[in-house]
């Protein structure tokens, strides 16, 4: 007979009051047969835990029937929850996937906050490992995006664990087969509409062709990831409090620092940056927009880097509006980053509209619809800014080799004075990409077009 598969036991003790996820799929229902064959050995008082998403209809109604009979069929406990994902996701301008799991969450936490329970087990295998890397990894994901699907996350009261990580989700339903056990399908999961399905049934197929042992190898990339994190954030609370100083500096010692709630700003001695190795400083540089509420991507990072070169031929400008509320300035001595109303430019009138993805936007003379891209249906994709231009603006026009100032676009257009000032552009995620006159680089995932 099939063996079982084998569960993380390491965060498993006697006397743990454990709530097991289960939709009704293949991997939810291994995870529950074999925390039932174990909970005597080990210890455990478990109960099933099933969230009916408000989706599906009837189908949805079965899942949640089948998984009542099968907890009853094992002596367990039986928790229902049930939510409305489709409003949820309207109110959160966020796809229904997204919504759905935040609501799950949401729900694991509030049983773990209550006491109900010690912890939540949810079934993500090494498969959902390799998919989350992978799909990280072509959104351009940092080392800790990398990291994936943690084998535990710790919360207030308990924690959330993933037993079967380790496990093949072929492995599961092969086991389930042997038993006789039956499981659930949804329909869904095999729509390539979806980003992470496309991921799984279509690339992932063919990077096992390339090396049959693809999947292990992106989940060995996330425990690596993992303990590269765990080192850095060490790093980073050693290195941070003494170089990343809040607010500015003032005549006669000391920092001015902003009380108004929407405001902030963090400073960095320029010669004590030069001296970092380059990830050292990136990370010092990220970790300093993290302070005030911002998050930098990757082209938004190398411009602070640039702006930290010692030769003034080599440095980059010594004023630059990276996002919509955050803004670097560089002065002989420090490199600034200011954050929120102090970042608009003084005597400047910004205009801003924000243009959702999908969507539409009318402003500054223009109507624009932005659609989701081919190729990245089913994405969540933050919205974007409609905006009129800011000091140290840049763009990188099609085919070119880098970006270039809007002062410079503007001359070769033949664009002067106040019309400057209320051209339409298209700010997302720190980075211009939609500007009238000109064709830009494509914007990620979704496409703007009016004007």
């Amino acid at each position: 007979m099939t063996a079982a598969p084998k569960l993380d036991r390491s965060r498993l003790r006697a006397g743990m009051r454990v709530a097991v996820a289960v939709s009704g799929g293949a991997d939810s229902v291994a995870m529950l047969r074999a925390m039932h064959e174990a909970a005597a050995e080990i210890g455990l008082v478990l109960s099933v835990a099933h969230v009916h998403h408000g989706i599906r209809g009837a189908e949805a109604d079965a899942d949640a029937e089948f998984v009542r009979e099968l907890a009853a069929r094992l002596g367990l406990a039986f928790v229902r929850h049930d939510v409305d994902t489709p409003a949820a996701a309207r109110e959160r301008k966020q796809s229904l996937e997204e919504a759905a799991r935040g609501l799950r969450y949401a729900w694991f936490r509030a049983l773990l906050a209550e006491g109900a329970v010690d912890a939540v087990a949810t079934a993500h295998t090494l498969d959902d490992q390799a998919e989350t890397v992978l799909h990280r990894l072509l959104r351009g994901a940092w080392t800790e995006g990398l990291s994936g699907i943690h084998p535990a996350i710790a919360c207030e009261r308990g924690a959330i664990v993933r037993p079967l990580l380790g496990a093949r989700r072929a492995e599961l339903s092969a086991w389930l087969r042997a038993m006789g056990q039956e499981w659930r399908e949804d329909a869904t999961n095999a729509d390539t509409a979806f980003t992470r399905n496309r991921i799984r049934h279509e690339v992932l197929p063919v990077l096992a062709q390339v090396n049959p042992r693809a999947a292990e190898q992106l989940a060995h990339v996330a425990e690596i990831a993992r303990d590269e994190e765990s080192w850095w954030e060490t790093e980073l609370a050693r290195v941070l409090p003494g170089l990343v100083l809040p607010g500015k500096p003032v005549r006669g010692g000391g920092r001015a620092v902003s009380t108004h709630p929407d405001e902030g700003s963090v400073g960095m001695e320029l010669e004590r940056l030069r001296g970092l190795a380059p990830a050292l400083r990136r990370r010092v540089l990220r970790a300093a927009a993290a302070q005030l509420g911002c998050a930098l991507n990757f082209e938004q990072t190398e411009r602070l880097m640039a702006m930290c070169a010692a030769s003034a031929q080599a440095a980059g400008a010594k004023k630059q509006q990276l996002a919509a509320e955050l803004r670097a300035e560089r002065t002989a001595r420090e490199l600034r980053l200011v954050r929120g109303a102090a970042s608009a430019d003084k005597g400047a009138a910004l205009e801003c509209y924000e243009l959702p993805i999908p969507g539409e936007v009318t402003g500054l003379g223009v109507r624009l619809r932005a659609s989701v891209a081919a190729g990245h249906e089913g994405e969540t994709i933050p919205a974007a800014v409609l905006r009129t231009p800011r000091a140290g603006d840049r763009v990188t026009l099609k085919h070119s080799r880098g970006p270039k100032p809007l002062k410079e676009i503007f001359e070769r257009m033949g664009v002067a004075g106040e019309e400057r000032k209320t051209w339409p552009v298209v700010e997302w995620q720190g980075r211009i990409v939609w500007m009238r006159g000109v064709v830009l680089e494509g914007e990620g995932g979704f496409e703007v077009k009016g004007g």
